[in-house]
């Protein structure tokens, strides 16, 4: 029987970031281009069995100054860009109603 050569170069598939992704609450923006994202992770006790939760600031890149403080944001990891900096801002999952205040007084005071 003749068997078929099947060309797997014909078949795109997406390829897959295997960056690290964390979810979290933007708690500066005093920098340039740059936030400041606290993420909250909750992990049970070893011996208690409690949940506690920690967490943990993350200096992330923001090229156009889009989030403001309150927003919560998806980060991915990527090279070291400073010091800091290892993380870069994927998307504003959600706005704050306290930066649209902020927005809203700035441009009142103009």
């Amino acid at each position: 029987m003749p068997e078929t050569v099947k060309d797997t170069k014909a078949v795109e598939t997406p390829i897959q970031s295997h960056r690290n992704e964390k979810v979290g609450q933007v708690v500066s923006t005093k920098m340039q281009k740059t936030i400041v994202v606290e993420v909250e992770m909750r992990k049970a006790h070893p011996k208690y069995k409690r949940v506690i939760k920690s967490s943990k600031k993350f200096y992330a890149h923001d090229e156009q100054n889009s989030a403001r403080i309150g927003d919560v944001v998806r980060i991915r990891e990527t090279r070291p860009l400073s010091k800091l900096k290892r993380w870069q801002l994927e998307e504003i999952v959600r706005r704050s109603a306290l930066g649209q205040l902020q927005d809203l007084a700035e441009n009142q005071a103009k």
